[in-house]
């Protein structure tokens, strides 16, 4: 990605088709509040150990239902195209509209 003048990463450098994904972060927050959602319920972990084994269970099931679920947050051709390096019209592009 390429970093604003503040040194922030921007979603403008990404093709157009994956900004909203870019932009949003509503999946790894939702996966934020189940993991907090089910430390709640343990209370207090015994050693850390314990903490990591439960959210490492969070985590896999969460890639399990992603896995299963059939539908993708990007496509493969997307993601491909998001690490291909930049071509000089996109670069163009982007530095207009960041202008």
């Amino acid at each position: 990605m390429c970093l604003s003048k503040r040194g922030n990463p921007t979603f403008t450098a990404v093709p157009k088709e994956v900004w909203r994904q870019v932009w949003s972060n509503n999946p790894l927050e939702r996966l934020n509040r189940e993991i907090r959602r089910r430390s709640d319920v343990v209370g207090i972990f015994p050693n850390r150990a314990a903490a990591l084994r439960l959210v490492g269970t969070v985590l896999a099931e969460q890639n399990d239902e992603w896995a299963d679920s059939g539908r993708r947050y990007m496509s493969l051709e997307v993601i491909a195209k998001t690490l291909a390096p930049p071509s000089p019209q996109a670069t163009t592009e982007v530095a207009i509209i960041a202008a």
